[in-house]
């Protein structure tokens, strides 16, 4: 994982629910993470899927990633090339699948300070995230958490552990 990111914005509001980020609808019919892609956010934002580009950002409100706890609604951005999301809070599953996918996440209130299309950094050492209209800060993630992003999710972290790469 870079220590520092810059992309451009994707703003959205409270309360985005794991339904939008990936419709419930493919559920059970999609499984490859390319074609989970093409769904992300269709929902919501019909632009996103065929707009995103390889490390941008999503900046939104308070609890993201409401609602049910899967897994697609993490791994459909990822792949989609989302490279973090800011949010003012994290539905606690929601942010545990990040971790889990190696999505970083920041928790701060940076969606005061930005529009769709700004351009921000966000410095996972330094704390903060920065803006055309100022810099917030945010709580560094644990050791343990970044170990696990580093090492590209769950499953390759523990397989690390483990010894069987």
């Amino acid at each position: 994982m870079q220590t520092k990111i810059t992309g451009r914005v994707w703003k959205y509001g409270d309360d985005v629910n794991t339904d939008v980020i990936f419709p419930g609808k493919y559920t059970y019919s999609i499984s490859d993470p390319a074609e989970m892609a093409q769904h992300a956010l269709e929902d919501l934002d019909p632009a996103f899927a065929q707009n995103v580009q390889p490390g941008d950002i999503i900046v939104a409100g308070k609890n993201w990633g409401c609602g049910s706890s899967r897994e697609q609604a993490v791994v459909c951005l990822k792949e989609a090339g989302v490279g973090a999301i800011v949010a003012r809070s994290f539905a606690r599953i929601y942010f545990r699948n990040c971790i889990n996918q190696a999505l970083p996440i920041v928790t701060c209130d940076a969606v005061d300070g930005v529009e769709s299309g700004d351009e921000i950094t966000i410095d996972f050492a330094a704390g903060t995230v920065t803006t055309p209209r100022g810099s917030y800060t945010f709580p560094p993630l644990a050791p343990e958490v970044l170990e696990i992003l580093e090492a590209g999710g769950l499953i390759p972290y523990v397989r690390k552990q483990l010894g069987v790469e």
